[in-house]
């Protein structure tokens, strides 16, 4: 017999990665009895797995109406961007002052990847590309403070990452500002990298304000 931990483990990873794939869309109410009946487990896991996954900023809870999946509004957009450009910018930055020489081929692999997934209309696949890209960046600056405050809003991150990829005509534009970076990051060019990251997700920001607000 599994443990409650591990059924309520199963339940988050299978609700966030729903969630994550777009299977529970944006502004989706989220019944328990629905869900538990679903995942083939007892209501207690998916009322712990939603309430973890409301802490994460993936699932918001309304009183008297229940969980809904969180649909971020501009203003949502605005602070998660704001705080990503600088975070993001930084990170790359300092990825390229440490790591200059085997960074280039590490993001050019991951980008050919996303290449081939954006060819197949893979969109969760180059959704965890897409993470996998920045969060390679984040891991190369060496800054164990930032890191954390990324990962803090790692799956709102990733929750706008899959929006913006089912935006149309945003998926070669954001190909594109990711090359931009590695032919920054491939002249070992710290503020050119930086420059072309900040770019990246004040671009990335316009485009989601404009489809949410649509």
């Amino acid at each position: 017999m599994l443990s409650r931990t591990t059924l309520n483990r199963e339940a988050y990873k299978a609700l966030r990665r729903a969630i994550l794939g777009r299977k529970l869309p944006p502004g989706r109410k989220l019944v328990v009895r629905v869900l538990a009946e679903e995942l083939g487990l007892s209501p207690t896991p998916i009322k712990e797995a939603l309430a973890a996954l409301e802490r994460e900023g993936l699932v918001q809870a309304i009183p008297h109406r229940g969980y809904f999946v969180s649909n971020p509004s501009p203003e949502d957009i605005r602070e998660i961007y704001s705080l990503r450009e600088v975070l993001e910018g930084l990170a790359a930055r300092l990825a390229v002052e440490n790591n200059g020489k085997t960074l280039p081929k590490k993001l050019e692999k991951i980008l050919a990847q996303q290449r081939k997934a954006a060819q197949a209309s893979d969109l969760e696949a180059y959704g965890d590309l897409d993470l996998e890209f920045h969060k390679t960046l984040w891991e190369a600056s060496r800054n164990k403070r930032l890191l954390a405050v990324a990962e803090t809003i790692d799956g709102q991150i990733r929750l706008l990452i899959n929006s913006s990829a089912v935006i149309p005509g945003r998926l070669p534009l954001s190909l594109a500002e990711h090359e931009a970076v590695l032919e920054a990051v491939s002249r070992h060019d710290a503020e050119g990298a930086e420059a072309a990251m900040r770019a990246h997700v004040q671009r990335a920001r316009e485009a989601l304000t404009r489809f949410f607000q649509g």
